[in-house]
């Protein structure tokens, strides 16, 4: 990327919006040309909403990708995204989490937040995307948090390390990111993951795709369970990786309980969710 490339602020009254659109482009940018991209929805690159009290990663105007409240800014304001955290409640001290798409940095903020022993892997295919990373308060990267520009498919490809969470949200405007959603990169990514590991997957699209889509997830990994997420389309996906035996939900709820206790997230009710769905593909033992 050019180091060329500048913020500018628009103010973005012209779409009837409160506040200012920060967008990267090249001094001396044709402003006028700018504004009536985005009103076309023609821009192609993505842009800021913000209007001081929160901000709002945008791709189209149809969609957000993200969105920080500046006063919480660790909250996660999305339901899905709270919905993916229930990985605790299966393996609530992971030693490495690696989140596919940064986005405004939500689940990365949280877990760096959360889980202060944790070591946290966030890989983002788009330069562009990491640049709106310092207006979403990002967290510094140091020896236990890092941001890595990459291609998911090829990082798990070469990578040797090992995660015992990966937590993956890659949508565009046609659903989960069809690189995502290939069987042989869940098979290459079972390859790099602990023994115990989850894989908790947000899946967008029709519901016959996402049906395919947690099925094979299913066959990959041995046992899933999933939580709708109303009114989003979201259907969120918990593969668990070699199950030995199907979970102990007594201690799961009793997991929940505590757990809520420390995180702004309705434990108890997903529990009670995963518990519904939770289905175990792997061939019966004669």
């Amino acid at each position: 990327m050019s180091k060329a490339l500048e913020w500018y602020e628009i103010p973005a009254r012209f779409l009837s919006e409160k506040g200012v659109i920060r967008l990267r482009e090249p001094p001396g940018a044709d402003i006028p040309d700018l504004r009536r991209r985005l009103r076309d929805d023609e821009y192609g690159k993505p842009f800021l909403f913000d209007d001081g009290a929160s901000r709002r990663l945008h791709f189209n105007l149809r969609y957000v990708q993200s969105q920080i409240d500046l006063q919480s800014p660790d909250r996660l304001a999305f339901a899905y995204t709270r919905k993916m955290m229930g990985f605790l409640l299966l393996l609530p001290q992971p030693r490495h989490v690696v989140i596919v798409g940064l986005g405004g940095g939500s689940l990365t903020r949280y877990c760096h937040r959360h889980l202060p022993q944790t070591q946290l892997t966030t890989l983002e295919i788009d330069e562009e995307v990491i640049a709106f990373g310092e207006w979403f308060q990002l967290p510094p990267q140091d020896s236990r948090m890092r941001i890595v520009h990459a291609d998911a498919v090829e990082w798990f490809a070469r990578t040797q390390e090992r995660a015992d969470v990966v937590l993956i949200d890659g949508c565009d405007h046609n659903g989960t990111v069809g690189a995502l959603c290939e069987e042989a990169f869940y098979r290459n990514l079972q390859s790099r993951l602990q023994r115990d590991a989850i894989v908790v997957v947000n899946l967008l699209g029709p519901a016959t795709r996402v049906n395919e889509l947690q099925q094979m997830l299913g066959e990959v990994f041995g046992a899933v369970m999933s939580v709708e997420v109303r009114g989003l389309g979201n259907r969120v996906v918990f593969a668990c990786n070699a199950p030995q035996q199907a979970p102990d939900w007594l201690a799961i709820r009793e997991r929940a309980e505590r757990l809520s206790r420390e995180h702004e997230l309705d434990l108890p009710a997903l529990s009670r969710q995963l518990q519904y769905s939770y289905r175990d593909r792997r061939p019966r033992q004669r």
